[in-house]
């Protein structure tokens, strides 16, 4: 039996980011978290982790060195036009929701990847 486990983060402003990655993931609020320093969302299905967010007095100062990759689909991969579609469609309504795009990853002159920042500086891609 796998190990249950919560991702924690630390955050300038967890309410904000929380929603952020609430609306990234399909997640939404853990029921019964009410804490102004900390916020907390789970998978409405109960398969993925729960993601924490603790208020932290210090500022982002260095890359992560772990981060979320945000798949815009599952399975073997699909027609190569389709899946970049989806990664830009994706990674549109990201940044409506406050992300910024940093780069689009190719892999021998085949579009790969985009990554992103979040609303508080954090790294991560949308494949």
């Amino acid at each position: 039996m796998a190990t249950r486990w919560t991702l924690g983060c630390d955050a300038a402003d967890p309410h904000r980011l929380a929603a952020f990655w609430a609306e990234a993931l399909g997640y939404e609020p853990e029921p019964g978290y009410d804490d102004p320093d900390g916020a907390s969302i789970i998978d409405p299905h109960g398969s993925g982790p729960a993601i924490a967010f603790l208020r932290v007095p210090e500022p982002k100062t260095a890359k992560n060195r772990m981060h979320i990759d945000v798949r815009t689909s599952t399975g073997p991969p699909t027609d190569p036009a389709d899946r970049e579609n989806r990664i830009r469609a994706k990674a549109a309504a990201l940044s409506a929701a406050g992300a910024t795009i940093v780069r689009e990853q190719t892999y021998d002159g085949h579009f790969g990847h985009i990554v992103m920042h979040d609303p508080e500086g954090n790294e991560f891609c949308v494949a």
